[in-house]
């Protein structure tokens, strides 16, 4: 074998060495992300008199449901939970969602939702508000439906 082929042969090794530990790396850096991202629960919570499904929420958010029953729904997003609620529930990017509401605002008279600042904020807004509807990072308190764990 000549001393090219010896050094391509050597130069494919590393090559392979070198992508197998690039792999590892990632596999290991995915195991991490994933671990991080399951301890950051999200809870779609409802005022005590609203009845919904875990699979309506995203059409309450996206102004498809307006009613459960007879009750009139008013949801609430969540500023310091909002990205992650869009991209785990609604399936929208944070622009989308804002351009879904500002056409919703000029085709139908709809308004977007009112951005509540924090959970406390959200959690006050669903207790006080016939059927009002939000998201939370932190485990619900009693006083709240809980409509499901994302």
């Amino acid at each position: 074998m000549s001393n090219t082929a010896k050094g391509w042969c050597n130069m494919r090794s590393a090559s392979k060495a070198a992508r197998r530990y690039r792999a590892r790396l990632l596999a290991v850096a995915l195991c991490a992300c994933s671990a991080e991202a399951g301890t950051n629960d999200l809870y779609v919570v409802c005022n005590t008199n609203v009845i919904l499904r875990p699979g309506e929420v995203r059409e309450v958010f996206i102004g498809e449901k307006y009613f459960a029953g007879a009750i009139r729904l008013t949801p609430a997003d969540n500023l310091a939970a909002q990205a992650t609620f869009l991209g785990r529930v609604v399936k929208f990017t944070a622009d989308k969602y804002a351009n879904l509401w500002t056409k919703k605002a000029f085709r139908d008279g709809a308004n977007p939702p009112p951005v509540m600042v924090n959970d406390n904020e959200a959690l006050a807004y669903v207790r006080q508000t016939p059927g009002a509807c939000s998201y939370v990072e932190i485990v619900p308190p009693p006083g709240v439906a809980v409509i499901g764990k994302f």
